[in-house]
This record gives C-alpha cells, sequence and structure tokens, in this order.
C-alpha cells in the first residue's frame, strides 16, 4: 500500500515535471529576448514547440510515442532543454536543482516499469 502510494506520487512528479518544462522554457524566453517582440516570441513559441513534439512523440498516447532508446532520447533533451534553460537564465541552483529530480524521477519510473 505504501509503496503504490510512493509510485503514484512519482506520476505525479512526472507530469509536474512536464508542465515545469514549459515553464522553464517559458521563463528563459521572456527573460532571454532582446526586445519585446523577441520576448513573446521566445517566451511563447519555443514552449509551444515543446508542447507540440512532447504530444506527438512523448506522450504515452501521442500518435507517434517512441520507445525505447529514442524515448529515452526524447526524455533527455525535452527535460535536459528545461534545465539548460534555467540555467542559462542566470537560475543556475533551479536549473541543478531540477535536473537531479529529472534524473531521480526517471530512474524510478525505470525501476517500477512505469
Amino acid at each position: 500500500m505504501f509503496l503504490t502510494s510512493i509510485k503514484n506520487a512519482n506520476l505525479a512528479l512526472a507530469f509536474l515535471l512536464e508542465l515545469c518544462v514549459v515553464a522553464a522554457l517559458a521563463f528563459w524566453g521572456f527573460s532571454t529576448g532582446s526586445g519585446t517582440l523577441a520576448k513573446i516570441a521566445l517566451g511563447i513559441g519555443i514552449p509551444a514547440l515543446a508542447i507540440i513534439v512532447w504530444a506527438l512523440f512523448g506522450a504515452p498516447k501521442g500518435p507517434w510515442h517512441l520507445n525505447g532508446i529514442w524515448y529515452l532520447l526524447l526524455k533527455i533533451v525535452f527535460f535536459g532543454s528545461a534545465a539548460v534553460a534555467l540555467y542559462i537564465a542566470g537560475q543556475h541552483v533551479w536549473g541543478v536543482v531540477f535536473a537531479l529530480i529529472f534524473v531521480v524521477n526517471t530512474a524510478l519510473l525505470y525501476v517500477w516499469g512505469q
């Protein structure tokens, strides 16, 4: 029973991390762009592109859901982009913390076959 609760919490964390990727990319875009138009384009466009890619290839019910090594590579790029975006935007600690949480979450998902 307790392990089931922990596994469910890990699945919830995985979804929360997906949302955090979008927020991190938006933060990077709005803080990096030079000029208002660039900030808006990067702050909305990059997260939208990430959502589309994840929905098509990463989401469990996506039309072209990847498997095996290709799925792992997509996860590393998708979630890694958030860690890098935070780091580049000056949020060094948050970038490292996000990366560590992602690694632990992914390892548990794999070990538990989720």
